[in-house]
């Protein structure tokens, strides 16, 4: 079984890697026109990715869908289906079709997602747009990394994999910035804005030059003549992933992105429901705030300057990785790749049980801080692995492979994440169950709005918001959603470890 599943493979081993200035140096300028196309996709994508959470379960009286958390993690789920294994084909597509041609497609269908998103401003709007957005997106990335990979060496892969990794972070952190200043004004600015800013690629398109073109060229000609005969994309895509050293993979890394999910997705009604990012503000500005419009953007503040938003504390995890991920790059380098996705696995998992464990703001930093040295192990050393053990003419095929432990991950996450999440930790639940105990009638707090209930109870209880809140988060388990996420992580991150050390056992 060793001998055959790694036929036609490059290798599971790792190479001696340059040095970082060295690596950097080695990069080239497709590359680099790669890495800012990403960056121009990742700004537009993270802008509503990161709020889509809070628009979906915002109160309609301000401008939210005012769905129940079963209904967003429908959307999530079918979000996270579509995103994520239509790379399955499309990464083959791309390798017979042309990098170039489906990065323009994925562009046109990516604008058009953002734009249902502004104009059907429901549930069944949001779900189209979602779906949309979401082929394109898994059209866009298998071109986009496999260009990457036939830019690069196994000498300067690691360096590569985290530059680029930063790129998706640099517009992972703008993007959510920009979306919090824009919800405060109305929801369809940021959904606008986006389709804009993806525009952008289209510039970015004119520089770009597809690696080995001539090559993929002489190679489509050879089939077309019969010299070279080709199975159907889902037979050839079928074999190579049902090979065991792919399974276990998907398998064991879609826990990694099960959290990473989580912490996009659940973290920000978490922070809007229990944190109070007042203190921090105090701690950084005094009691007085801040008005510096620089501060407020970069932070992510309401624009009185008195609180960081929700979206603006998550975001907290992407400037961790534009700071330090050359740092960690050098430090993954050194690791085998299966090792460092394990630890920083085990990072990531670390990170949930403490955001389940406690509410004060700056624990949530430490948290966040965990979950990006985790993230920054884990993410780009994946996409090393499948690069190195694709063979020579399926790279685009092997990292559309990439997505589909996010798909997995993602999908259970976002059913199970939002579920879990809605029942255990929302405020608005537990507020409208404490509505019965004031003594409400079940009929009466049915009729409170989604997203209105606490409100409700402060009205009925007489007791101010931070006193009804310290007194909710003590009297229920909030944090139970979380410890279930975070073994989830714990279990993938010792299944990474032992199938390390069975790949790097397996003969080239």
């Amino acid at each position: 079984m060793a001998n055959s599943d790694l036929s036609q493979t490059t290798t599971v081993k790792d190479v001696k890697q340059l040095g970082i200035w060295a690596a950097l140096a080695s990069l080239s300028y497709v590359f680099w026109v790669c890495g800012a196309m990403e960056m121009v996709e990742r700004l537009a994508y993270y802008g509503v990715r990161q709020v889509s959470s809070l628009y979906a379960t915002d109160a309609a009286s301000n401008g939210g869908l005012g769905l129940v958390g079963s209904d967003v993690g429908i959307i999530f789920l079918f979000w996270a289906l579509m995103q994520s294994f239509v790379p399955v084909l499309t990464g083959g597509i791309s390798d017979r079709v042309g990098y170039k041609e489906t990065i323009f497609a994925s562009t046109v269908i990516k604008i058009l997602g953002y734009l249902l998103m502004a104009w059907f401003p429901t549930f069944w709007g949001f779900m189209a747009g979602a779906l949309v957005l979401a082929f394109g997106t898994g059209i866009f990335k298998p071109g986009i990394q496999a260009t990457i990979v036939k830019s690069t060496s196994r000498q300067n892969s690691s360096m590569a994999w985290g530059v680029f990794y930063q790129t998706v972070n640099i517009g992972g952190f703008i993007g959510p910035l920009l979306a919090a200043q824009l919800r405060q004004l109305e929801w369809a600015h940021v959904f606008y804005a986006c389709a804009g800013i993806i525009s952008l690629n289209f510039l970015l398109l004119l520089t770009y030059k597809e690696q080995d073109k001539e090559e993929r060229l002489a190679h489509r000609a050879k089939v077309r003549s019969g010299e070279i005969k080709e199975t159907s994309l889902w037979r050839d895509s079928l074999k190579e992933l049902l090979r065991p050293i792919m399974i276990w993979y998907m398998v064991l890394f879609s826990g990694f992105w099960f959290m990473l999910m989580a912490f996009w997705d659940v973290a920000p009604l978490y922070f809007r429901d229990w944190v109070d990012t007042s203190v921090m503000v105090q701690h950084l500005f005094g009691s007085e705030g801040t008005s510096n419009p620089f501060w407020i953007f970069l932070l992510g503040m309401t624009q009185d300057g008195q609180r960081i938003q929700p979206e603006g504390l998550v975001n907290l995890n992407a400037m961790m990785i534009m700071i330090f991920c050359f740092i960690v790059a050098g430090w993954s380098a050194l690791m085998r790749a299966t090792n460092s996705m394990a630890v920083g696995t085990f990072l990531a998992a670390a990170a949930l049980l403490i955001i389940g464990g406690f509410n004060y703001v700056w624990i949530m930093v430490l948290a966040i801080v965990c979950f990006s040295m985790g993230e920054m192990l884990s993410s780009p050393k994946s996409s090393e692995y499948l690069g190195n053990i694709a063979p020579a003419q399926k790279k685009a095929m092997y990292l559309g492979f990439s997505q589909l432990p996010l798909g997995i991950g993602w999908s259970l996450e976002g059913f199970f994440g939002q579920y879990l999440y809605g029942e255990l930790g929302s405020k608005d639940t537990i507020s409208r169950r404490s509505l019965l105990d004031e003594g409400m009638s079940q009929a009466d707090v049915d009729a409170v709005p989604i997203g209105e209930a606490f409100q409700k109870l402060i009205e009925v209880s007489g007791q101010s918001a931070e006193a009804l809140t310290t007194q909710l988060y003590a009297a229920n388990n909030v944090g139970s959603a979380w410890y279930i996420m975070g073994s989830v992580g714990l279990v993938a991150a010792a299944g990474l470890y032992a199938y390390g050390r069975w790949t790097y056992q397996l003969k080239d």
